[in-house]
């Protein structure tokens, strides 16, 4: 039990003002930042942005980050496919439309994507779908199906991948012999 005259302020996150910072301090923060995690110069503006950097010295930070390879968009770009692929199950379209938002450029993504395997990257989809089937309710094959495809799709993969994908697994044994009453529970 804390003494009674001990009080923590309230955190209220919509009061909370931002961090104001001195063009070193920023150069700083951020070295230290993109030493410990890959950062984008998007990441970078709008971290500078929200401590009320000027333009200018903004700018002037990311030059350096940038001469000094703190910050390399090809560099994000790979470690984020490499991320979104094999952590999270993202598909080509749901990772490209991610860097394309982070102002990454087409080139960049592309070489990025290159490296990935189409085979690779049909099986992580399969084996995706496999688990959703399994804990998917759905009153007939049909529906079963539907909600497959939509799950592949959502996940970033091209349509005719994910058909490819849920007809395998709809017409795979351990699917095949599943009685409703198993889907139902």
């Amino acid at each position: 039990m804390l003494p009674p005259e001990i009080k923590y302020p309230k955190h209220n996150s919509s009061a909370r003002k931002p961090k104001s910072k001195t063009p070193e301090q920023a150069l700083a923060t951020l070295m230290r930042l993109c030493a410990r995690a890959e950062k984008c110069e998007s990441d970078a503006h709008r971290l500078m942005h929200g401590w009320g950097l000027s333009t200018p010295d903004a700018q002037r930070i990311l030059a350096q980050l940038v001469h000094d390879r703190f910050i390399d968009d090809s560099r994000y770009a790979e470690a984020f496919v490499r991320e979104k692929l094999r952590l999270s199950g993202w598909g080509e379209y749901k990772i490209r439309a991610a860097l394309q938002r982070k102002g990454i450029a087409r080139e960049l993504i592309d070489a990025a994507l290159s490296e990935i395997e189409c085979r690779d990257m049909a099986t992580r989809l399969t084996e995706q779908l496999r688990r959703k089937a399994r804990t998917t309710r759905s009153n007939s094959s049909y529906e079963l199906r539907t909600k497959l495809i939509r799950y592949g799709i959502a996940l970033g993969y091209n349509y005719e991948t994910v058909l490819e994908s849920v007809s395998q697994i709809i017409a795979s044994s351990d699917l095949a012999t599943t009685t409703e009453e198993e889907f139902f529970g």
